[in-house]
């Protein structure tokens, strides 16, 4: 399962990308309006972070097929060929889906609130569709289990297409989806780093090492004690 940020600040996504075996970074344009900044210098910019290889998810802003076609080739051309564009699950975005598939366009179908809207999707050539968890549970519906259906509907009928599952409240959520196979997740960096913090595991590195120095010292560690036997 690929694990990708979600967010748009450059110093927290250098944060987790340095610290976190993560796979690429997602942006929507409300994520890339709240840096205040210019949105394509930013894009651009997380491109350059990133590298070669790691994805990088842009989103159209366009409501009409031939304008969302015309930005994603724009978006492209400017942040490369690799680049996945984000297109909402409307009835323009499908028609915008088709042909930008056909021309070879990584394609991630987002804003999706239901099993079938991902379906379609994945007929039109999407490489990703990507659920919202945490804004289907804030409407009274069960993100992970929507997600578990779209899963199904792809592993059934044996669909290239992967899921991508986004809008994350809490770790656990995560969890589950990995569980269930899920191609991807894109989370924020709080989430992310909450997939491995825990204060049992800090109190029991620090209980170890308080054992250890009341042996050899306090601040010392075993590469101390192996300078010291080599000059001794």
């Amino acid at each position: 399962m690929l694990i990708l940020i979600d967010d748009a600040n450059l110093e927290d996504v250098a944060a987790i990308w340095s610290t976190l075996p993560v796979d690429g970074v997602t942006t929507n344009p409300t994520i890339l309006a709240r840096q205040h900044r210019d949105p394509l210098r930013t894009l651009r910019e997380l491109r350059e972070l990133l590298g070669a290889g790691p994805q990088l998810h842009a989103q159209v802003v366009g409501t009409e097929p031939d304008v969302m076609v015309n930005e994603a080739l724009a978006l492209r051309g400017e942040l490369g060929e690799d680049l996945f564009v984000k297109i909402p699950v409307t009835e323009a975005g499908y028609v915008a889906m088709r042909r930008l598939s056909a021309q070879g366009v990584n394609v991630t179908a987002t804003a999706i609130h239901a099993p079938m809207q991902a379906f379609l999707a994945a007929k039109a050539g999407a490489r990703y569709v990507a659920p919202y968890i945490n804004r289907l549970d804030n409407l009274g519906a069960d993100g992970v289990r929507v997600a578990a259906e779209i899963q199904t509907l792809l592993d059934v009928h044996r669909m290239d297409t992967q899921l991508l599952a986004a809008s994350f409240k809490n770790s656990q959520q995560i969890t589950e989806l990995a569980k269930l196979g899920a191609g991807a997740v894109t989370a924020a960096p709080a989430v992310l780093r909450n997939l491995f913090r825990n204060a049992t595991t800090d109190a029991a590195v620090a209980e170890q090492r308080a054992d250890l120095e009341s042996v050899i010292g306090a601040g010392h560690t075993f590469a101390d004690l192996v300078g010291s036997e080599e000059t001794s």
